[in-house]
């Protein structure tokens, strides 16, 4: 048989030499032969390429791995090294693997191959490989190869899981076809058979540490295409679990065997063939193999798409909910195949399982819940909702079954049911129900329960904010954020310390601040500004509907209208100032409601992601919520409240002196020291400063640097000889020093003594970090004397983004001069874009603008920065003319980036 096979392959190839004019003698050369051959695949990729960018090759991906198939079997036909090869003695075959081996061939993807012999490797299999795998280097094709016998490759793949899925995914493309049916009854008989079992869960496992990894792409908004949940590798291991089990030839057998339904595999289709598109264009974009949507090419590829927009929303959030979408179904089908499966964690599977429900109607199978029938739910619609909440109750998922019976009886849910008594209390309970393993409300969102449940919802799924802010949708984020709640006390608290689980344990409005959470962002369902309020009066007709009671929705709409309000003011304010923590509490004017919008707030804001959340904000936001807190238990701190509180620090300070002249010395620094600065500043702080400022002498300014205790910021004291421009100048050598400021506190004592202390974030390179701060320090030295000028320095550091413009949105630089908010000083807020020397730039306008900077803090707002001073003229008044303000707003203008 295989003689008659190395006999027709000779007959070829004399053939083709007598068509070509030649006798094997004067053969063409081997090199210009394959050049050619791999010039015209390049020709014909570059046409197919073309095709599918304007939308006329809709099968881009069999195309592209067919004309791979066309140039190999071509080079078999052709080759000289092949017929020396021996085929009739021990055969051989090429496979394709992988990607290429299932038709998936994207752009840029991988050409991995198998080159299969029947019995040893032979010598010669090098230059087989070198005469058909180099010409398609030279085109810049990335090939992977592996040359096994049968024997090494059924021994492999029993040892290495890669090995095997990529084996499952091989496909014949020339040579002896015999060895491909050989080789596939041998992995079966010796491997599968015997381990089915052991290599599935194995898959499994693989695939939880991948989604570990690489993140739940139907969330984050940079998602990994390929490897990320919902990802198309989820799709794959699908299809290896359907070739161990079931032994499927194609993808629609998944169907035939009733893993998916017709409805389930069409969506599912439809659905991969857009994530598709998408990493094809996304190949093209950065002209690589690239599987993350990074946020720099979001835009571009939406470009590419032709989306119509609609509602106002940008035609990159367009497309981001577009995907989103079709990798949530992908995650969710992938999750019912494994369900069906009854492979789960080990860990996963205790004694809870053995609870049996006493719903009617319901069951546990297979450590599922599921309906008894589908005519159980016509029978009593109210098992729609009794299933999630028996699950919450449980602990126990939902059945594949389950899910799909949800889907098809969810018209049920009209009106009546929503309206109902009893649908509201299941919900509430489910609501209420302790954070476990189990997410029932994303399974209520994923089977279209939620959105039946609560239309108004509808309009926030899959909803996409493009900015580098939110890293979810706003749907999976409001879910989220419930979830953080429930976790409060019962998980390490992310917080710090125990302070939440604390206050959510005691609350006795538990089930308020969850409708709350819930719906705190439902109003970003249009695209217009204003969405906590718009969120408000939303909800507030959606719990009239139900029947709540007036003060409840009172309560709820509160917290919805007012979640940004502590954040805000914990990031663009002085917490330090009295007045702005009386404020706050005055606005909130309830305890009870204070407590439950800081829990909303500090949920929120770890849900929105690390930007948003972190150490320094977490210490803002709980330093303003303990002001706030102690003025509405005990009223506003009265000025003898205050003179009290700074007579205590003197006494305690007065204590550490050695002597009686020390004594006179502390008391005569106490009458320099403004009032603000002895109230604010600890005792302790105080001594250190004092000794800082016995050690200036003559110089112009010492400072002292410590780290926080959590080691993510250091403290900066400056205590200098005071003059116009000094924080600008200190700003100026931090960014020249690539070191980023959080937040300053600036005091003037009467002796012209400045005290300037800078919250700011490590040098980039901890390792030098005392290195980097004795050349900072030495900058500022330079900058004082004006040996060095700072604006020449930072200029070649601050060129290259003078032109900057926001890559997310055009949102225009804004400047706020507030005069009302604080009795002493004139507050400036700067919303813009951020790039290295933007603090100074606009210090340093302030400064030509005749003002000092007492506080400075630094906030984000979506994809801008804020930029919030509080400051006076240098005569130490509030800057409130109109002519002043114009000014101001004029020199800060000047220097923000995007000026033309």
């Amino acid at each position: 048989m295989y003689f008659l096979v190395y006999l027709l392959l000779l007959i070829k190839q004399s053939l083709l030499n007598f068509i070509l004019g030649t006798i094997p003698l004067l053969a063409i050369n081997t090199k210009n032969k394959y050049e050619h051959a791999s010039k015209m695949l390049q020709k014909k990729k570059e046409h197919l390429i073309s095709g599918f960018l304007n939308r006329r090759e809709p099968f881009f991906l069999e195309h592209n791995a067919r004309i791979l198939d066309d140039y190999f079997r071509e080079s078999f036909e052709r080759s000289e090294v092949g017929p020396m090869m021996g085929i009739n003695k021990n055969p051989y075959a090429i496979f394709a693997l992988g990607g290429y081996g299932r038709e998936e061939q994207c752009i840029h993807s991988d050409v991995d191959l198998l080159f299969l012999f029947e019995k040893n490797v032979p010598d010669k299999t090098e230059d087989l490989i070198q005469e058909v795998i180099y010409p398609l280097w030279d085109i810049g094709l990335d090939i992977g190869h592996a040359t096994r016998s049968i024997k090494e490759c059924v021994s492999l793949s029993g040892e290495d899981l890669e090995v095997l899925t990529s084996v499952l995914d091989a496909r014949f493309i020339c040579g002896v076809s015999l060895l491909y049916s050989k080789l596939m009854e041998q992995i079966r008989k010796k491997i599968i058979i015997k381990r089915s079992d052991k290599i599935i869960n194995r898959l499994i496992e693989t695939n939880l540490q991948r989604h570990d990894r690489f993140g739940d792409s139907a969330y984050l908004l940079e998602p990994n295409l390929k490897e990320g949940r919902g990802g198309l590798r989820d799709y794959h291991t699908m299809l290896w679990i359907g070739r161990i089990k079931y032994n499927i030839k194609q993808p629609r057998d998944l169907e035939y065997y009733g893993c998916l339904s017709y409805d389930e595999f069409k969506i599912l289709s439809e659905a991969l063939s857009f994530i598709w598109e998408v990493r094809n264009r996304l190949h093209y974009i950065t002209g690589r193999r690239c599987d993350q949507l990074y946020f720099e090419y979001q835009a571009k590829l939406a470009n590419t798409l032709n989306l119509r927009k609609q509602n106002g929303l940008q035609q990159v959030e367009i497309f981001l909910e577009k995907l989103h979408g079709r990798m949530e179904f992908v995650k969710q089908q992938y999750l019912m195949f494994i369900g069906e499966q009854t492979y789960t964690k080990k860990i996963q599977r205790s004694k809870k399982f053995n609870a049996q429900t006493k719903i009617y109607g319901l069951e546990v199978t297979r450590d599922m819940l599921c309906f008894i029938s589908s005519e159980a739910i016509l029978d009593s619609p109210a098992l729609l909702i009794k299933i999630f909440e028996e699950s919450a109750h449980l602990q126990v998922p939902l059945s594949s079954e389950a899910k799909r019976l949800l889907k098809e009886f969810i018209y049920l849910i009209d009106d009546d049911f929503r309206n109902s008594s009893f649908a509201l209390k299941s919900f509430e309970r489910i609501l209420l129900a302790p954070s476990t393993t189990v997410d029932v409300l994303n399974d209520m969102l994923s089977t279209g329960f939620l959105v039946q449940f609560i239309p108004e919802f509808k309009k926030i799924v899959n909803r996409i904010q493009f900015d580098e802010y939110h890293l979810y949708p706003v749907d999976r984020h409001s879910l989220l954020t419930v979830q953080t709640i429930k976790k409060f006390g019962i998980l390490e608290d992310k917080t710090g310390d125990q302070l939440c689980g604390n206050l959510y344990k005691e609350l006795s409005s538990k089930r308020l601040l969850l409708w709350a959470a819930l719906f705190h962002d439902i109003g970003k369902g249009e695209p217009a500004g204003g969405h906590s309020q718009r969120g408000a009066k939303i909800v507030n007709d959606i719990l009239k509907k139900r029947g709540f009671k007036r003060s409840d929705i009172e309560t709820i709409t509160f917290l919805i209208n007012e979640h940004l309000l502590l954040i805000k003011i914990a990031t663009r304010r002085d917490i330090n100032d009295e007045g702005t923590a009386i404020a706050c509490a005055g606005k909130i004017k309830d305890i009870e409601r204070l407590i439950m919008l800081y829990l909303l707030t500090v949920s929120d804001s770890i849900s929105t992601g690390p930007t948003a959340w972190n150490d320094w904000t977490s210490v803002l936001l709980k330093n303003l919520f303990l002001n706030a807190l102690s003025i509405l238990k005990k009223g506003e701190l009265a000025t003898g409240k205050a003179v009290e509180i700074v007579e205590k620090k003197k006494e305690e300070i007065l204590l550490s002196a050695s002597s009686q002249q020390a004594r006179q010395e502390l008391e005569q620094l106490f009458n320099v020291m403004s009032p603000r600065y002895l109230l604010y500043t600890s005792a302790h702080d105080i001594l250190e400063h004092i000794e800082l400022y016995k050690s200036l002498g003559n110089t112009d300014f010492v400072w002292k640097v410590t780290r926080t205790s959590d080691s993510n910021t250091r403290a900066v004291t400056i205590c200098a000889k005071d003059r116009p421009g000094l924080f600008s100048k200190i700003a100026g050598v931090f960014t020249l020093n690539s070191i980023d400021i959080l937040d300053t506190q600036a005091y003037t004592w009467r002796n012209n003594i400045a005290l300037d202390i800078f919250k700011v974030k490590p040098p980039p390179d901890q390792i030098f970090e005392t290195e980097r701060w004795d050349k900072a320090e030495e900058n500022l030295k330079f900058a004082l004397s004006d040996e060095l000028n700072l604006t020449e320095a930072l200029k070649e550091k601050m060129s290259s983004y003078r032109t900057f413009r926001p890559r997310t949105s055009q949102r225009p630089n804004r400047i706020v001069v507030d005069n009302e908010s604080s009795g002493f000083f004139t507050i400036i807020e700067v919303f813009t874009y951020d790039f290295p020397g933007l603090l100074f730039s606009i210090t340093d306008a302030l400064f030509r603008s005749g003002l000092d900077v007492w506080v400075s803090k630094i906030a984000t707002k979506v994809d801008q920065v804020i930029d919030i001073f509080y400051v006076r003229d240098f005569d130490g008044q509030k800057v409130d003319s109109a002519d002043q303000v114009a000014a101001i707003e004029e020199a800060i203008t000047e220097v923000l980036p995007g000026r033309d």
